[in-house]
């Protein structure tokens, strides 16, 4: 056995405790985005059936702009939170491959700090600050 391998051994022995603290974190996040997805899902249909109920023109509609405008707030914070979704599912993924943290701008660690703050980055400051 050389010692490139034992300490690959090694450092995923000692990774496993915190592969399992993000893996948990991640899941708990995921559980409650899901949830929030289904929140708003709920939401926009009772203002698209409200809508559809109360009035067709919305134009002349005192309470229209007021509707079409909640209606699209509930449509962004619904496309946000499938985003993030998306983005924690990617952050699973890339820890069961192994590559949770490690930038994939530069290749160097993320700082656990970000991670803390952003359990979804896929960079590190610097080469976030990089990009257009």
């Amino acid at each position: 056995m050389t010692d490139s391998s034992r300490d690959a051994r090694h450092d995923a022995r000692h990774d496993a405790p915190r592969d399992a603290t993000v893996r948990e974190r991640l899941a708990a996040e995921r559980a409650g985005t899901h949830a929030q997805i289904a929140a708003l899902s709920r939401d926009f249909d009772a203002i698209v059936e409200a809508n559809a109920l109360v009035a067709v023109d919305d134009e002349h509609d005192p309470e229209g702009s007021s509707t079409a405008f909640e209606r699209a707030h509930v449509a962004a914070m619904l496309r946000q939170a499938r985003e993030k979704l998306a983005a924690l599912d990617l952050a699973l993924e890339r820890l069961e491959r192994g590559d949770y943290g490690r930038c994939e701008g530069c290749g160097e660690p993320i700082p656990a700090e970000r991670l803390e703050a952003r359990p979804t980055a896929r960079t590190c400051v610097r080469c976030a600050a990089a990009r257009p």
